[in-house]
């Protein structure tokens, strides 16, 4: 894996959590895995996903896999209540190596920071079974569209996206999802865009979406000030525009993920 831009302090570990929560109507809308038994969750991170995996599906059973063990040790905690159901395993997704073989498996916000999105299907199709169910979702930086006077929110994504890939991540891998599983060799994936739509419509979803945003964002900030890839002048300016987009309700505000679903 790559540096993580976001951090691993215990704001960032919160930030996770509570950005699942409001991901999850549009995470969540295709996912189906009423039928499996054992999933294999690489990236699980602080177990944020993983919860509403547990929730949803009550059969399943869930191996959590994580190249943090700081991030590992928070999803423990997160996890309180389902020992019986979840494990822990420290390893990098890019040389996976485990013992099952799994009739599931989902990946979410995980392949953007990874050196070898490639690699990982690749290792992660040898511990599937035949008929296995695989949900990736990523994310399309390129995707953002604002009406004319954000410049400043715009600048700063391009600059956290360009960060990004100098230190080996990937911030527009979503739209990539359909070739990599097709080079990993997957069969044929379906593909669908979900996310943020914002216009005079939204209502009250405005304020929630800009909230989210902002910390999105900001806790990125830390790592691209110390790189010297931006200043705090411009992570100011950046949150300045999220706050005008959130009281203007004729802004427009244009963001999609991409989700890939494979059966095996």
């Amino acid at each position: 894996m790559t540096n993580y831009v976001h951090g691993f302090d215990s704001e960032e570990q919160l930030r996770l959590t509570e950005q699942a929560a409001i991901l999850a109507p549009m995470v969540y809308k295709e996912v189906d895995f009423s039928d499996c038994n054992e999933l294999l969750e690489v990236g699980s991170g602080v177990g944020a996903q993983t919860r509403i995996l547990l929730e949803k599906f009550p059969r399943l059973k869930i191996t959590c896999v994580d190249s943090s063990a700081v991030q590992l040790a928070k999803a423990q905690v997160n996890l309180v209540g389902f020992e019986n159901r979840v494990r822990f395993v420290e390893q990098d997704g890019c040389a996976l190596h485990l013992e099952e073989r799994f009739d599931a498996a989902f990946i979410c916000w995980t392949l953007e920071h990874v050196s070898s999105p490639l690699q990982l299907l690749i290792r992660l199709k040898e511990h599937l079974q035949p008929g296995a169910r695989v949900y990736v979702t990523e994310v399309f930086n390129s995707s953002l569209y604002t009406t004319p006077g954000y410049g400043h929110l715009q600048e700063y994504v391009e600059i956290m996206s360009d960060f990004q890939r100098k230190i080996g991540g990937n911030p527009d891998v979503g739209i990539e999802l359909g070739n990599l599983f097709s080079k990993a060799g997957f069969p044929s994936c379906t593909t669908r865009f979900d996310g943020f739509y914002l216009d005079a419509r939204s209502g009250e979803q405005r304020k929630i979406a800009a909230a989210y945003w902002k910390g999105l964002l900001k806790s990125a900030a830390p790592a691209l000030v110390a790189a010297g890839a931006c200043t705090p002048f411009a992570v100011e300016k950046m949150i300045v525009d999220l706050e005008k987009l959130d009281n203007d309700e004729n802004a427009i505000f244009f963001y999609q993920f991409v989700q890939a679903i494979v059966t095996l």
